[in-house]
């Protein structure tokens, strides 16, 4: 089984810290800021089997070169993108499947934010590393991709089990909530989760992982009937303050 932990870094990114219990195998996902994410690595034993990258943005992959410096481990990334990210040891794509000790993780396609993004789901465990395609009551910027992919994207997420938890790249979920509050004013297990995400940030705890159960229920992008609607939602979103 695959656990995952988060590494904040940066004002508001997460790496995430990667541990396959049966081996003791040890990845590192979006590793930007290479101070925190050694600290959390040697931490964990000071290993390190593996850095994953879902996309090319500088607050994902700019400490990569770093942390493969100082722990030797491969770099895996999408094939689609391999001109723009750190040198890839091993280049993916959609149906690629990348073994961390005992545990696998199914690549996937998840162009929206970004045209070469990929995200890894790791079915024993049910960890998603979504990057900045799904976040927690929100999802990310269409800043190369169309409404369509985002939407696609959102739909393969939405068909993986419930219990699935959405491991994404930002700490953005109570400013989510406001937007997603002026959207679906009447959704009560939203309301819910609202006051619980405050409650965490007032605690200074990060509010993800969260289960894809949670999001289905409140997240209005991946509650989105259709390709318009999530444009709608998306543009509005952009012009919220």
């Amino acid at each position: 089984m695959i656990i995952a932990t988060p590494v904040p870094i940066l004002s508001d990114n997460y790496a995430w810290l990667l541990r396959d219990e049966e081996s003791g195998c040890i990845a590192i996902v979006d590793p930007a800021d290479p101070a925190p994410v050694a600290a959390a690595i040697d931490a964990a034993g000071g290993k390190l089997d593996m850095i994953l990258l879902t996309h090319h943005h500088g607050d994902h992959v700019a400490g990569t070169d770093a942390i493969r410096a100082r722990y030797g481990a491969p770099v895996v990334g999408a094939a689609a993108d391999a001109h723009r990210l750190p040198k890839l040891d091993r280049a993916v794509k959609e149906g690629s499947e990348v073994d961390l000790g005992a545990s696998t993780a199914r690549v996937f396609e998840t162009p929206g934010h970004t045209v070469g993004h990929i995200s890894f789901y790791f079915p024993d465990g049910g960890v998603l590393l979504c990057g900045d395609t799904l976040f927690s009551l929100g999802c990310g910027l269409l800043l190369e991709g169309t409404p369509q992919q985002m939407y696609s994207s959102l739909n393969r997420f939405a068909a993986l089990p419930g219990d699935t938890l959405v491991c994404c790249g930002h700490e953005y979920t109570e400013s989510n909530a406001r937007f997603a509050l002026f959207a679906d004013p009447e959704n009560l297990d939203l309301h819910a989760y609202a006051e619980k995400v405050a409650a965490l940030r007032a605690a200074g705890q990060p509010t993800v992982p969260s289960r894809l159960a949670d999001e289905l229920e409140c997240n209005p992008f991946l509650r989105a009937p259709d390709v318009a609607t999530l444009a709608d939602l998306r543009a509005r979103k952009d012009n919220f303050k």
